[in-house]
C-alpha cells in the first residue's frame, strides 16, 4: 500500500522543517552565538552524527558533536560558520525516511576564512513525538571527489 500524496507531502514538510533547522543551529554570523542547544531537539537520544571526511570516520552522539564546536566558539576560535542545503533527494517509507543532500559552508577559523561543499546522508525515523533525525553522516568537496551533477546547484557547471 502507498502513502496518500496528502500524507508523503505532510512528512516532507515535517523533514524539510527538521534540516532547515539543523542548518539554522550549526550557523552563526560574528557576535552571536551558535544555537547549538537546538540540534537537541532535532536528533533522537541515541542519534549520531559522523563526520567521514579523513581517513577515519568520526562517530559522535549529538553532544560528542556539540561540545568541541561550542568551544572553538568560545575560545574565538571559530567566529561565524553557516551551512545550507544546495539540492536534496528525500525518500519516504512508512516510519523511515532517507534524505540525500548537497551542500555549501563558509566561516572563519583562527582569522581564516573557509568555504567547502559536500553531501550529507540523513536518516529520519517518525517516533511518538514526531519525525526525528536518527543519524547524519557527511563527507566534503576534494580532489578527485565532487559533487554530483545532479546536486550541483543550477549554472554551477558555467562557473
Amino acid at each position: 500500500m502507498t502513502q496518500p500524496d496528502h500524507d508523503h507531502a505532510s512528512v516532507k514538510a515535517e523533514l524539510d522543517w527538521l534540516t532547515t533547522e539543523f542548518f539554522r543551529a550549526v550557523s552563526f554570523e560574528e557576535g552571536e552565538a551558535p544555537p547549538y542547544d537546538n540540534i537537541y531537539e532535532l536528533f533522537i537520544e541515541a542519534g549520531l552524527i559522523v563526520k567521514n571526511t579523513g581517513s577515519t570516520p568520526e562517530i559522535s552522539s549529538v553532544r560528542q558533536f556539540i561540545e568541541p564546536r561550542l568551544a572553538m566558539f568560545q575560545s574565538g576560535e571559530m567566529t561565524c560558520f553557516y551551512e545550507m542545503e544546495l539540492l536534496e533527494s528525500t525518500e519516504v517509507f512508512g516510519k523511515v525516511a532517507h534524505r540525500f543532500i548537497s551542500y555549501a559552508k563558509s566561516g572563519s577559523t583562527n582569522g581564516v576564512p573557509f568555504t567547502g561543499r559536500g553531501m550529507i546522508s540523513t536518516q529520519f525515523i517518525q517516533t511518538p513525538a514526531g519525525w526525528r533525525i536518527s543519524a547524519m553522516a557527511w563527507d566534503d568537496e576534494r580532489p578527485g571527489l565532487s559533487l554530483p551533477e545532479r546536486y550541483e546547484p543550477m549554472g554551477a557547471a558555467h562557473r
